[in-house]
């Protein structure tokens, strides 16, 4: 049974919608309006252009996080009239149920992850959804067979939310900033508003904001209210959270997070520590591979930024062999590879960034190697590490230089990793 069509959708879909982006969120809004009787055409780089032409035959334009405002797709939209929304306006504006949106430079998938955990633990029906990879759109058409009681945990990232107009949020999580995506934003203040807009759309009463968070707004003279305030950072241990995921930073910070939303929304947190116990973190994150020659071997492979990284290293108690590098996102290189100097026994670098770390580790003394392929350089990393030390891929950067994802990286560095007894050659 389709959809109510939305009052503001209704002039737009006698046409069909554009679609930019032909991944997982374009397939979701196609799916959506399918449901509310509609049809789309998607454009990509990989497919059809969107040229003026193709512009006049739509009024309205449906575009996935990675077409930033500025994109002359957009541009070329906006100056025959039509109408341009993110996948998540969209969505939102055939969502009935709740939204819970999390955002923050690192955390929020494992944030979104662990809240849905904890909520259908009681029974609660909720869902992940958002930038973790399964569209909101896509969980907008699931609803139709549902009801308003359906709550989506809706992780966002800076990219979806600079541009949000008709996404409201029930509450909001914002665990940390720090740098990250300045390929993208034009400065630090500018990745920290494109956040801040997620904030303006939420409930009066409804944020929850980490330390790191705090900071930042004060020095953009954007105060967080005390209520909203999370003290995160450099909390004592808690007993209760021994042996879970949860006992030590970075991830203790997520469940200070998860708690001070579940306490305001009245729930009970023994349920919440029961859920702690029995959550396990996703894939590519801090992930102990294998021990090989008394050499262990990690993967963090979603360590895409630097403030990562630092969190990944700070969980070794002696200097590691890192494998770093990758599609570069902005920012200070040079602060990063002096900050990490003492923690890094060794770095093996690869991809696109490879040649601008080299010299950042000269100037600061971190001994390196440059590869040209992750093979190389978990051959490489082996070889330098000693027994009882440690080869950790934390890259820093993004994958696509050189992998499909984030997931494809580390997949690979497992399989090297796991193959590097093997006697025959890979």
């Amino acid at each position: 049974m389709p959809f109510t069509v939305p009052e503001l959708l209704r002039p737009h879909l006698a046409q069909p919608v554009a679609i930019f982006g032909g991944g997982v969120g374009g397939e979701g809004v196609l799916a959506l309006l399918g449901a509310l009787g509609a049809t789309g055409k998607i454009y990509d780089a990989r497919g059809a252009d969107f040229t003026v032409l193709a512009a006049r035959a739509h009024s309205l334009v449906v575009y996935s996080p990675g077409f930033a405002p500025e994109h002359p797709w957009l541009a070329r939209a906006a100056a025959v009239g039509a109408d341009c929304l993110g996948e998540l306006d969209f969505a939102a504006l055939c969502w009935r149920g709740q939204i819970v949106a999390i955002t923050g430079t690192n955390g929020k998938t494992t944030l979104t992850e662990f809240l849905t955990h904890a909520l259908r633990s009681l029974g609660r029906d909720a869902h992940a959804t958002g930038h973790l990879g399964h569209p909101f759109s896509r969980l907008a058409v699931a609803q139709r067979g549902g009801t308003k009681d359906m709550l989506a945990l809706c992780e966002v990232s800076s990219f979806q939310a600079e541009t949000l107009r008709h996404f409201r949020a029930d509450a909001t999580l914002w665990t940390n900033f720090a740098e990250d995506h300045l390929e993208r934003h034009p400065g630090l203040e500018a990745y920290f508003s494109a956040k801040w807009n997620l904030v303006a759309r939420t409930t009066p009463g409804g944020l929850f904001a980490g330390s790191s968070v705090a900071r930042y707004a004060q020095k953009f003279d954007r105060p967080v209210p005390p209520a909203a305030l999370v003290a995160s950072e450099g909390r004592p241990a808690d007993p209760r959270l021994a042996r879970t995921v949860f006992a030590e930073y970075p991830q203790r910070e997520n469940f200070l997070l998860a708690a001070a939303w579940w306490r305001a929304t009245g729930l009970d947190e023994a349920a919440l520590l029961t859920a702690a116990r029995s959550f396990r973190l996703g894939r590519h994150r801090l992930a102990r591979v294998i021990e090989h020659d008394g050499v262990v071997f990690w993967n963090d492979s979603k360590a895409t930024n630097f403030h990562a990284v630092e969190a990944a290293l700070a969980g070794f108690t002696a200097p590691v062999v890192l494998i770093a590098g990758g599609k570069a996102k902005g920012g200070d290189l040079a602060g990063f590879v002096h900050r990490i100097a003492p923690r890094v026994k060794h770095a093996v670098l690869m991809g696109g960034t490879s040649a601008d770390l080299a010299f950042h580790c000269s100037t600061f003394r971190v001994a390196h190697t440059t590869c040209a392929t992750l093979d190389e350089a978990v051959r490489r990393a082996a070889e330098l590490a000693a027994p009882g030390e440690h080869v950790l891929l934390s890259p820093g950067f993004a994958s696509f230089d050189q992998f499909r994802n984030y997931e494809d990286r580390g997949e690979q560095f497992e399989f090297l990793a796991r193959h590097l007894a093997a006697a025959a050659p890979i």
